[in-house]
């Protein structure tokens, strides 16, 4: 099975980068597709694209889920667990196959999730055998994969952005995603928009386009 998604196409015509964007639970790649208009204008030659999650999701039939959610949908954690890594290598191997399509390498791709595609993106970036040019991470948390899991085998820039009124996903899941990548070796910049709940706020997304700028001009 492949990911499939809305893509757009870089606003200069030639497409010199990629930026993945990675929606979170319940949702499809249509929500996060439209980050592509503001971001455009600063990555004019960087193609987007937002593949939806692998599987239907358990509360939203109408949305899909990377994983399930044993305190959401009722399935025991061993699905969750084991859902997570199916859907990882998954998206491993779409990258892969991606980049090559694009003619892009991995300096030249960045990946951006939000909420549960954040838990993705901070969990695959770190274990391409190539680091990517970055990592961005809204409103996520670093998710323990098992003492078995496939190590993590890079250290892409990571930037973590959380709402401090998020009652989803807390304020604290930065503080424990940052210690646990920079635990790693991994370089980590954070930022936390006041007043903001579970979403994208505008300085947020400011802080975004200009750290993807930065590592996708490297």
């Amino acid at each position: 099975m492949t990911l499939t998604g809305p893509r757009r196409a870089a606003a200069s015509g030639a497409t010199k980068s990629l930026v993945v964007l990675l929606h979170g639970y319940g949702a499809d790649g249509n929500d996060l597709i439209g980050l592509a208009e503001p971001l455009a204008p600063i990555l004019p030659d960087t193609t987007f694209i937002s593949p939806n999650a692998p599987d239907r999701c358990g509360v939203n039939p109408m949305g899909y889920q990377w994983f399930p959610i044993s305190w959401l949908d009722g399935s025991p954690e061993s699905a969750m667990l084991a859902g997570f890594r199916r859907a990882a290598a998954m998206l491993d191997g779409w990258l892969t196959e991606t980049m090559a399509r694009e003619g892009v390498t991995e300096a030249e791709t960045a990946l951006v999730g939000f909420s549960q595609g954040a838990m993705m993106a901070l969990h695959v970036g770190p274990r391409r055998a190539t680091a990517p040019a970055g990592v961005v991470g809204f409103s996520g948390r670093l998710v323990d994969p098992g003492p078995d899991a496939a190590p993590v085998r890079s250290t892409p820039p990571v930037l973590l952005v959380h709402g401090d009124s998020d009652d989803v996903v807390p304020v604290s899941s930065l503080d424990e995603a940052r210690s646990g990548l920079a635990a790693l070796g991994i370089t980590v910049r954070w930022h936390v928009s006041r007043g903001v709940g579970h979403g994208i706020a505008p300085d947020g997304l400011r802080i975004a386009a200009e750290f993807l700028h930065g590592a996708l001009a490297r």
